[in-house]
């Protein structure tokens, strides 16, 4: 019996997530590292690239002394002369959306986004004692992560729509609006056979706790999920790149668990190599109207070869043109390549997940199954058109990397986001009432705003467009938000609000104002509803470390941009 696909089972129901820890030695503990020192990032130009230099508290950790034998015809090289894993992590930091004045600019575009290891890697780094960088906090990552009660589509569509208006909690004088979608599930049983490459990196940057056990674990909750009609290949790299495993039928659960287990790390990273090699591997295999994926688990840190970000880019969005899609499964620490991982997977028409341990593994895996590996729409984008007679400004949280312009909209030609089966994407405006203070000083000499006719009514205008899965013209979903007073705001609401507050105090938290964190907490706490399975509550723990984290920081050192408000 399958449950629901987009929430965790408890560790207590089927899964001994304690036992498989101890089993695999790769568990991340949840305990905060008291002894690590905290990240501190300069304010980077936009776009850039930043290098946070990450203290390992334990620098000394043994190396895992026992290895299993190598696979026939594969022997991971030794690090070259002069090799050396440099301690650092890579983000992009981006500047939070602007606010926009509805008289100049009423239509907002971006793209779907469903990633969520922004939220998994920010609770990796608050576990080991240190505050996030800029750049790992993505706002609609850390609101996505978690499951709504959303609408299911009654209408034919992918998916259903779903919006809602509250007083902003941080903000008297602005209201936040929520937009939500929602996919049908579907159970693993139904979906379309699978033809999956795995693709793990086992250079010598993987040789540590987090990085290959934690992946040869997880590959393995993968292989449990497999059925007769999917098949399977293995390939690795290191410095060069090599296939473990040929394409084999899932049946073979014994054969693939034993190519995965002899895995050993050790070398230098040609990332672009394996790539290629694992879309060959794809190719050889390929299911016509089946799943057709590469699961590449790494850390990111391609040292051989093509490494520019750039050029792997351009790799992935020329090779999904084959109909072989991206995920990337982001492992590893003090050298992770966060910025390189969500983007390749943006390019390959996949998602991104980052893994900090094994019940991460399987809400990605096995719970979200169907998530991960069934697109049920690509090219999805939105569009909202505030009206003027109801909305003076307005600002998107988040989705900074997924900005559109408005024309890019209609042009099926622009590449989206993609939305799996059971798939959430959530998003939040906070928009300034007509006749309420906003951010902006009002113009001297601004034009008189129209309305159209028999619109005054409405807040403003949905508009999602999508591709089905196997192409074509894409299609229009529209729906009016209705304007009016708002009512008591709903459990989901508040607390995609208590993330979206979290996210910004995370960064600089200039629009949250006095709006502190024990504020968010409190606000998190009391809108926990029916939290099944616990993420709720782990959410609010997490506010409370990073309270104890400022509070340390901020006796240690100056405050830091970075920190909160």
């Amino acid at each position: 019996m399958s449950l629901p696909l987009h929430v965790l089972r408890p560790a207590a129901q089927g899964f001994a997530a304690g036992l498989l820890l101890a089993v695999a030695g790769c568990g991340v503990s949840s305990k905060p590292d008291s002894a690590a020192v905290p990240v501190v990032v300069s304010p980077p130009a936009q776009g850039a690239l930043v290098r946070s230099e990450a203290v390992m508290t334990d620098v000394t950790m043994a190396k895992r002394s026992i290895s299993p034998a190598p696979i026939a015809g594969y022997a991971p090289e030794s690090s070259p002369p002069g090799y050396q894993d440099e301690q650092r992590e890579q983000y992009q930091a981006l500047a939070d959306n602007p606010i926009h004045s509805v008289a100049e600019a009423p239509v907002s575009t971006f793209s779907a986004d469903v990633d969520t290891g922004a939220y998994a890697n920010v609770r990796r780094l608050l576990n080991q004692g240190r505050l996030p960088p800029e750049g790992a906090v993505r706002l609609e990552e850390m609101v996505n992560y978690f499951p709504y009660d959303y609408a299911l589509p009654t209408d034919g569509s992918p998916f259903g729509v779903t919006t809602e208006l509250s007083p902003s909690p941080w903000n008297p004088h602005t209201r936040l609006l929520r937009i939500g979608i929602k996919a049908s599930d579907r159970a693993v049983a139904e979906l379309a056979p699978a033809n999956l490459v795995f693709l793990v990196d086992v250079s010598g940057s993987m040789d540590r706790r987090e990085g290959l056990p934690l992946v040869k674990s997880t590959l393995k909750l993968l292989v449990d999920q497999l059925r007769e009609q999917d098949r399977v290949s293995l390939v690795v790299y290191a410095g060069d790149s090599r296939v473990v495993l040929e394409p084999t039928s899932g049946r073979e659960k014994a054969k693939i668990r034993t190519a995965i287990d002899q895995l050993t790390a050790g070398g230098s990273t040609a990332g672009a190599s394996g790539i290629e090699l694992a879309y060959q591997m794809a190719q050889q295999a390929f299911i016509p109207k089946g799943i057709n994926r590469i699961l590449l688990a790494t850390d990111g840190d391609f040292n051989v070869g093509i490494s520019d970000f750039d050029s792997l880019k351009e790799m992935a969005v020329d090779k999904r043109k084959t109909g072989v899609s991206l995920t990337t499964l982001g492992f590893g620490v003090d050298n992770y390549n966060e910025h390189l991982m969500e983007q390749l997977a943006d390019a390959g028409d996949g998602n991104y997940a980052y893994i900090d341990n094994l019940r991460e593994a399987r809400k990605v895996l096995v719970d979200q199954l169907g998530s991960t590996l069934a697109v049920v729409a690509k090219n999805v984008k939105l569009q909202v058109e505030f009206n003027p007679a109801q909305v003076s400004e307005y600002r998107l949280l988040g989705y900074e990397n997924r900005a559109l312009k408005r024309e890019d909209f209609s042009n099926d030609k622009v590449d989206a986001g993609e939305i799996g089966a059971g798939h959430t994407v959530t998003a939040l405006y906070e928009i300034v009432p007509k006749g309420e203070k906003g951010w902006l000083e009002l113009l001297r000499y601004g034009k008189s705003e129209s309305v159209v006719s028999g619109s005054a009514g409405e807040l403003a205008m949905l508009r999602v467009r999508y591709q089905l899965p196997e192409g074509g013209k894409s299609r229009l979903i529209e729906r009016p938000i209705a304007g009016g007073s708002e009512g008591k705001a709903s459990d989901d609401l508040r607390f995609a609000a208590a993330v979206a507050a979290f996210s910004q105090q995370l960064k600089d938290g200039r629009y949250t104002g006095d709006f502190s964190l024990k504020d968010t907490e409190a606000l998190a706490r009391g809108a926990r509803g029916d939290d099944r399975f616990g993420l709720r509550a782990e959410f609010v723990q997490l506010v409370e470390l990073a309270q104890s984290l400022r509070t340390t920081t901020a006796s240690n050192s100056e405050p830091h941009k970075g920190g909160y408000n």
